[in-house]
């Protein structure tokens, strides 16, 4: 409980004020090991995202290759560790037959659980419904 008094506080202190804006660079690689539970698949994909605390914009960029059929779908998930499946908080909207480029505005609360680790990406086939492919959003330095 504590842990997430102090995520949120730091949080709150990061989009708090324009004049305190802070750019964030996220990174996630895709893979059907990382899926709950794991698939078979040759499949994979890479996420990169940039959060900008003063505007609560994340932009990103996903691409994928290698699926066992065409991507039907794709979100960011949360709040999740490693090693929990949590429901869609942003769904990835665009063509996804190639990479996608695209801009979210995220909430106060959807901040703090991306700042503390907690959101996942996957990409969905009609042979893997619940996720053919999945990584979880780690920050860049």
């Amino acid at each position: 409980m504590r842990h997430g008094f102090i995520v949120a506080f730091l949080a709150a202190g990061l989009f708090s004020s324009a004049a305190g804006a802070a750019s964030l660079q996220y990174h996630a690689v895709l893979r059907g090991a990382s899926e709950i539970p794991p698939t078979t698949t040759n499949g994979i994909g890479e996420l990169y995202a940039t959060l900008d605390t003063g505007t609560k914009q994340l932009s990103y960029t996903l691409s994928f290759s290698g699926l066992t059929g065409p991507a039907g779908a794709a979100h960011f998930h949360g709040p999740a560790s490693v090693r929990e499946n949590a429901n869609v908080v942003v769904p990835i909207t665009g063509n996804l037959a190639g990479p996608v480029h695209a801009v979210a505005t995220l909430t106060d609360a959807q901040i703090v659980d991306l700042v503390a680790g907690k959101w996942y990406v996957n990409v969905h086939t009609a042979a893997n419904k619940g996720g053919e492919i999945r990584g979880q959003l780690t920050r860049v330095p």
